[in-house]
């Protein structure tokens, strides 16, 4: 998830010149264009990350609050939707409904490809931090980096502590492989999008795709299965 995630950060950057997989580069736009006077524009970078919210409270529905009233939390919904908003990504952008790729960020058509994009980061960024109880995010890499830096610290120090160094041991290399496919995703990401322009988003759609029918597999048909065999 974290290659899908420097995936599709490469491609709306290609695309559009905006990051996606996280909210801070459009605060900062928002700032920017205010200071030149572009309010319609200031208001486009307040608008979209609103949809990277609405994708992460999406999640939160289908996994979260089912986790915590001790119902069976709906992961392959949450990535049956990931994947079809990939699908349409990529068929709008072959059909040229987001105008021409790599044009500046002035259109409707480029607004609502970041807008899905947004949506698509906030629904797999809420999934994998509900699941992983607030450890992981795999959209950006400013907390995990971050945590990174406090777990080797930690280990540098395991003769003073002597609880959780196994632990924070795994962790580290846990958050050193999310960096290192973020990274390789979105330099999988330049090489594929400077290329087929809005094609490479069939990539992100062959990833999501293989995630959703995993889960499927998991909760929907290997459970029942698994459950008549026990009886």
């Amino acid at each position: 998830m974290a290659f899908q995630a420097g995936l599709l950060n490469m491609g709306g950057f290609l695309a559009c010149h905006r990051f996606v997989s996280h909210v801070t580069g459009f605060a900062t736009f928002f700032g920017n264009e205010v200071s030149q006077g572009n309010m319609k524009a200031a208001l486009g970078m307040l608008i979209v990350p609103l949809f990277f919210l609405f994708g992460a409270m999406l999640s939160g529905q289908l996994v979260d609050i089912r986790l915590k009233t001790g119902k069976k939390p709906k992961y392959y919904i949450a990535f049956g939707v990931v994947f079809f908003l990939t699908v349409v990504v990529s068929i709008g952008g072959i059909l040229g409904c987001f105008g021409k790729f790599g044009e500046p960020l002035s259109s409707i058509h480029g607004y609502v490809l970041l807008v899905l994009l947004c949506l698509i980061c906030g629904v797999q960024n809420g999934t994998i931090t509900t699941v992983s109880k607030s450890v992981i995010r795999t959209s950006h890499l400013t907390g995990i980096t971050t945590d990174l830096g406090i777990g080797l610290v930690r280990l540098l120090n395991h003769r003073k502590l002597n609880d959780h160094v196994t632990n924070e041991r795994k962790a580290s290399v846990m958050r050193l492989g999310i960096i290192l496919f973020f990274g390789m995703g979105s330099v999988a990401g330049g090489f594929i999008f400077s290329r087929f322009g809005h094609e490479g988003f069939l990539v992100p759609v062959a990833t999501s795709g293989v995630l959703f029918f995993v889960m499927m597999y998991f909760q929907i048909w290997r459970e029942p299965r698994v459950h008549q065999t026990k009886l």
